[in-house]
């Protein structure tokens, strides 16, 4: 299944909506980081296999893995199994709001990573949008990141985390881009995701000695159960198929990742919808500039082109 060019945007848009619970039902599940994590991709990975099996057009995952596995296997083992590794075990030491705004620099580093490996410029008005975007979610932070970086050493390290974990998945987006062209979103997105559970399985269980065993999910309390099945299915499965078939079905990649910056917006957003928190007028400011700087870079080209007309 390939994303239409012309639904790319909202692919990546419905993708973030999902990656802005992914902290709260990561937190929710009472398990820790790298356990979590393979949990996670357990479910999701499985529920994109049924998905691209029972669909006659996605089917053969045989013809992707071995014209092109010397790349898909080193990139799903890096922008999904380390990647979100560090993404869930960085909740252990930092804050939900400190993970979940740090990640957020992955349009920046999907700029930088698009400008070194495909030559693509970022223009003036990427950068000024990017610049007031990230000084909004700075100011959505109600640690802080004054905060950050006088906290202590395990809260640093959950911040490195987080750092790192946002490079990965934007090399991943990027990197990947031509084999999605290629093999199509839905076939590529199954097979890194299914590459990046078995290495989280492997991995955790060989340095932390948690071999997860599938079958053991009803074991845990109900509360759990249902967290975990979220994460996986809905913060997984759809999400990372809407966000990564979004960005490969871009014409520009760079202009549809800005639409993460939207992530604390919709998570603080969230907050004041379900557990009734009451704004601040800073945040408020901060929900206007970010919005406003994503609805600016978004349309930009759109108002370009209706000028050179006139």
């Amino acid at each position: 299944m390939n994303i239409p060019a012309r639904w790319a945007s909202l692919a990546v848009f419905v993708g973030v909506c999902g990656h802005a619970s992914s902290e709260f039902f990561a937190k929710l599940t009472g398990v820790a980081g790298p356990e979590v994590s393979v949990w996670r991709y357990l479910i999701g990975a499985a529920g994109l296999l049924v998905w691209a099996l029972l669909r006659s057009d996605t089917r053969d995952l045989v013809t992707p893995l071995r014209d092109d596995w010397r790349m898909l296997v080193p990139l799903s083992l890096l922008g999904v199994s380390l990647a979100y590794l560090f993404f869930h075990w960085s909740l252990d030491f930092a804050s939900v709001i400190q993970v979940a705004t740090l990640v957020t620099t992955i349009p920046i580093f999907v700029g930088l990573i698009n400008l070194a490996v495909n030559r693509t410029p970022i223009s003036a008005v990427k950068i000024i949008t990017g610049a007031l975007a990230v000084l909004g979610v700075a100011a959505l932070l109600t640690d802080g990141y004054l905060d950050v970086l006088t906290a202590g050493g395990e809260s640093l390290l959950g911040v490195l985390m987080a750092i790192v974990c946002a490079a990965l998945v934007a090399g991943y987006s990027v990197l990947a881009k031509p084999l999605m062209t290629r093999h199509g979103g839905m076939r590529i997105t199954t097979l890194a995701i299914c590459i990046g559970a078995i290495g989280l399985w492997l991995g955790v269980g060989t340095f932390w000695g948690q071999w997860v065993n599938p079958l053991s999910l009803t074991d845990k309390p109900a509360v759990a159960v249902w967290s975990l099945l979220v994460l996986g299915f809905w913060n997984t499965t759809i999400t990372q198929l809407l966000w990564l078939g979004g960005l490969a079905a871009a014409p520009d990649m760079t202009r549809a990742s800005y639409l993460f910056f939207l992530k604390p917006v919709i998570a603080a957003g969230l907050a004041i919808i379900f557990l009734g928190d009451s704004p601040t007028s800073l945040q408020v400011a901060a929900i206007l500039v970010v919005s406003g700087s994503v609805f600016v870079e978004v349309f930009w080209p759109q108002r370009q082109t209706a000028s050179k007309q006139r």
